[in-house]
């Protein structure tokens, strides 16, 4: 009798251990599509032996648990390349909202000084209508036609140089509002991940490992937080962890410890920092470093040219004119503009007689000069207003067309680290409904044991007696 019991209990487990099997199997099915998702298997283990009349007797099957099949490793290469991808691709975007600043593809630079402006209406061909509008000025110097063109075709170069100035200017503003936006974020982030290592630690008080659904929650988490800064991640207690950056000096800054966020971020309008007193932090990617090397690197520089050829650009016209042609007061981008006091009517073409073109031949022969930074005094370009102005455009473009490729590659890298952490802890459809068949059949057996122990009892208990 005994062994027909123990028998029955035995099968009772089978069959409980195995419906949890297709429970876990239903799970991983319903989650096929959630890359947050890491595939769970039932850890399997003997309930133990007892020693009964008949000798050593199993105790059977036994669910002992549920099992994440992650790799540490894994997953910290995939929030490390997804901190380069969101480093890039804020990069990229920067210097595109550039480029569209500008009113021109940057690959078009080696364009802008040909002179053809009936296709290309930047800030190059602008410039070089205006000293055509000198030349042609020169030839005809009391053509009142000539000077209503060359007052329109300046008001036009400065407007495109006060336009660009703004819209890249905007970028880099837009660049500042989503590293606000974003520390923000990372910040919201951060007490996410310590509220949810408070919860683990509860729920594996007993039971290290078990709170696989949540541990699902804080690797999504973590990842969203790299995406935005680059952090190290570090084992505590109680399956807790502890989520540090590095700072300028270095030395890490911890954000989360357990479950209490230890430090925030902040952002000061120049660097991103943490702590209180804040201390500043050294990023090496994600989306915040992104966007703060895009406004500070290439768009930066776009501006500082555009300033320097505007400032070039009114101090050189001005003093071959002989006074005021552009107002002294704005030498940048933003304030360049035609003086006031200059109309078609008193637009001076030589200092002499009616006829004389002698200004205007001068104002048209500094398209031609080459200028130096290195000279005595200094001056606000090197080369040619046409050739400087080429280059500053065609940093831009390469800065770009290096981010553009940096994008790619790093794209493929994480695709790859993906694809491999996908083959670990990936749901497979195949494979989890061919489970799920093995685990119903197993049911199925234990089921079939479980009602011939039961007819035996019956037959034992019932029968034999009559």
């Amino acid at each position: 009798m005994s062994g027909l019991f123990g028998s029955l209990n035995a099968s009772v487990s089978a069959m409980s251990a195995q419906s949890r099997s297709i429970e876990i199997a239903g799970k991983n099915l319903a989650n096929v599509n959630n890359s947050s998702y890491a595939r769970q298997r039932v850890i399997y283990g003997d309930r133990g032996t007892v020693i009964t009349p008949d000798g050593a007797e199993s105790l059977g099957l036994e669910a002992l648990g549920v099992q994440q099949m992650r790799d540490a490793l894994l997953d910290r290469q995939v929030m490390r390349e997804g901190s380069l991808s969101a480093y890039y691709t804020t990069m990229q975007s920067g210097y595109q909202g550039a480029q569209a600043g500008l009113g021109q593809t940057v690959a078009s630079a080696s364009s802008t000084s040909s002179g053809n402006s009936s296709t290309d209406t930047g800030i190059g061909a602008a410039l070089d209508d205006f000293f055509n509008s000198f030349q042609s000025l020169a030839a005809n110097p009391t053509d009142t036609g000539q000077r209503q063109a060359l007052v329109q075709g300046t008001s036009i170069l400065t407007d495109r140089l006060q336009q660009a100035n703004q819209n890249l200017t905007q970028t880099q503003s837009d660049l500042d509002a989503r590293i606000g936006s974003d520390v923000t974020t990372a910040n919201g982030l951060l007490s996410t991940i310590a509220g949810i290592n408070a919860q683990i630690a509860r729920f594996e008080v007993n039971n290290p490992g078990s709170a696989v659904d949540l541990r699902d929650q804080r690797e999504a988490a973590l990842e969203q937080l790299a995406a935005k800064v680059p952090v190290t991640v570090t084992d505590t207690t109680r399956g807790q962890i502890q989520v540090s950056v590095k700072d300028s000096g270095g030395n890490d800054v911890a954000l989360v410890t357990d479950g209490a966020v230890t430090n925030a971020l902040g952002y000061d309008g120049t660097n991103v920092t943490a702590g209180s007193p804040p201390v500043v932090l050294a990023l090496a990617s994600g989306s915040i470093q992104g966007a703060l090397d895009a406004r500070n690197g290439a768009v930066q520089t776009i501006i500082a040219n555009l300033n320097s050829l505007s400032s070039q650009l009114v101090t050189s016209v001005n003093k071959a004119y002989g006074g005021s042609f552009f107002d002294p007061a704005g030498t940048t981008a933003g304030t360049i503009a035609l003086a006031s006091s200059v109309t078609p009517g008193n637009l001076q073409a030589g200092i002499g007689a009616a006829g004389d073109n002698s200004i205007a031949t001068a104002i048209a022969q500094l398209a031609n000069q080459k200028f130096s930074t290195a000279g005595s005094p200094p001056d606000a370009i090197d080369g040619t207003f046409a050739t400087f102005y080429s280059g500053a455009v065609s940093n831009l473009g390469q800065a770009l067309a290096g981010t553009n490729a940096s994008v790619t590659n790093q794209t493929n890298i994480a695709t790859i680290v993906q694809t491999q952490r996908d083959s670990v802890s990936g749901v497979n459809l195949d494979e989890e409904m061919a489970n799920l068949m093995t685990y119903q059949r197993a049911f199925q057996a234990s089921s079939r044991v479980f009602t011939t122990i039961d007819t035996l009892l019956d037959v034992v208990v019932n029968q034999l007696g009559k």
